[in-house]
C-alpha cells in the first residue's frame, strides 16, 4: 500500500506548498503517489512529477474537477483511496473543504494540521491557537490527513517520474461554480513569500499602510495584517495573518503595530526570524520577537526605508 498527496494549484499554477506535504506523506514511510485533479493541468502534473520520492502521479483532468469544488474533489479521492493507506492534502482553504467529505465517506475521523510525524500512526498538531501541541494516535484503517506546511521542510526535485491518467469522470449535481473575484498583486502569495510585513490596529488606518510598500518593495515581501487591522476595515481579510487567518512561516517577519494577540501568533510565530515595531515596551509581540524595536511607527518606518 502507500500514501496519496493530493496536489495543491490553481487552475493548472502548480502551488510549491505541496513539496511540504510530499515531506510529511515520506515519513510515513510508504511510496508516494499525487493526484492532480482539474482542468487542463498537464503543467502542474509535470511540476508534481518533478517532486523528490514521487513514484507516480495521477492526473485527473475534466472540466467537473476545474474548480476543485468539494462534491467531485471529494468523490473522486475517495475513490481512488481503496488502494493507499492514507490520503494527505494541504491545510489550506481548498484542502480543507474537501477532505473532511472524504473522511465521512470513508468513516474515519480526520488528523487536521499535523506539524509533524513521530511514525506511521502517531501524529503532532497544534491546540489551544498553538499554545499547546497534542500528540494523536490514530488506530483508523485509512487516514485523512491536512498538513500544515510550515510544520515541514520541502522536498527537493528529481528526474520526471511516470503520469498516469485517471479516467474516472464524476456527475457533480450537488454544486455549480458561480464566480470568484481574484486580488491581483505583484508582490508575492502571504503564504509562499521568503519576507512578510504585516500591520496592526497602530497602523491608524488604511491608508496608513501605505508605509509599508516601500519597505516591502525593497525586501521582494508580502504585506500582510492582523485580524484588528482587518475587522477595522483597513484592509481586505486576504491579507489576514494568524489563526483565522493565513498561516505564514517566512525567513523574515516584521510586525509593525501588532500588540501579539496569541490568534496572531498562532499564523506567523514559526517564522525564522521575527521582528517587532511597536511604541508599547509591554506589547506581548516582544515575548516571541529576535529584535524588537520600541518605537513610534511613523517614524521607524520611513527611517527603515531609508535605511535600507
Amino acid at each position: 500500500m502507500s500514501t496519496l498527496v493530493i496536489a495543491d494549484h490553481n487552475h493548472g499554477q502548480f502551488n510549491a506548498a505541496t513539496h511540504n506535504v510530499v515531506a510529511a506523506a515520506v515519513q510515513l514511510g510508504a511510496d508516494v503517489h499525487v493526484l492532480v485533479a482539474g482542468l487542463n493541468v498537464s503543467e502542474a502534473a509535470e511540476a508534481a512529477a518533478k517532486i523528490s520520492s514521487v513514484s507516480k502521479v495521477l492526473v485527473a483532468d475534466h472540466a467537473v474537477y476545474e474548480h476543485n469544488l468539494a462534491e467531485p474533489m471529494a468523490a473522486l479521492v475517495s475513490g481512488l483511496a481503496a488502494d493507499y493507506d492514507a490520503v494527505l492534502a494541504l491545510a489550506n482553504t481548498t484542502g480543507k473543504n474537501f477532505l473532511p467529505r472524504v473522511a465521512a465517506i470513508l468513516d474515519v475521523e480526520q488528523i487536521s494540521d499535523i506539524i509533524a510525524v513521530v511514525s506511521a500512526d502517531t501524529f503532532k498538531r497544534p491546540i489551544y491557537a498553538g499554545n499547546a501541541i497534542a500528540t494523536v494516535k490514530v488506530n483508523e484503517p485509512k487516514k485523512v490527513i491536512t498538513v500544515r506546511s510550515t510544520g515541514f521542510d520541502p522536498v527537493g526535485e528529481q528526474a520526471a517520474c511516470a503520469i498516469e491518467p485517471v479516467t474516472v469522470v464524476v456527475e457533480n449535481a450537488l454544486s455549480a461554480f458561480s464566480g470568484e473575484e481574484l486580488a491581483k498583486s505583484d508582490r508575492p502569495e502571504l503564504t509562499a513569500a521568503r519576507v512578510v510585513i504585516s500591520g496592526g490596529r497602530g497602523m491608524g488606518n488604511g491608508e496608513n499602510f501605505k508605509l509599508l510598500d516601500g519597505i516591502a518593495d525593497k525586501l521582494s515581501a508580502a504585506i500582510g495584517a492582523s485580524r484588528a487591522a482587518v475587522d477595522a476595515g483597513f484592509v481586505p481579510n486576504d491579507m489576514q495573518v494568524g489563526q483565522t487567518g493565513k498561516i505564514v512561516a517566512p525567513e523574515l517577519y516584521i510586525a509593525v503595530g501588532i500588540s501579539g494577540q496569541i490568534q496572531h501568533l498562532a499564523g506567523m510565530k514559526d517564522s525564522k526570524v521575527i521582528v517587532a515595531i511597536n511604541k508599547d515596551e509591554e506589547a506581548p509581540i516582544f515575548q516571541v520577537a529576535d529584535y524588537g524595536l520600541v518605537a513610534d511607527l511613523f517614524t521607524a518606518l520611513p527611517e527603515l526605508e531609508q535605511a535600507l
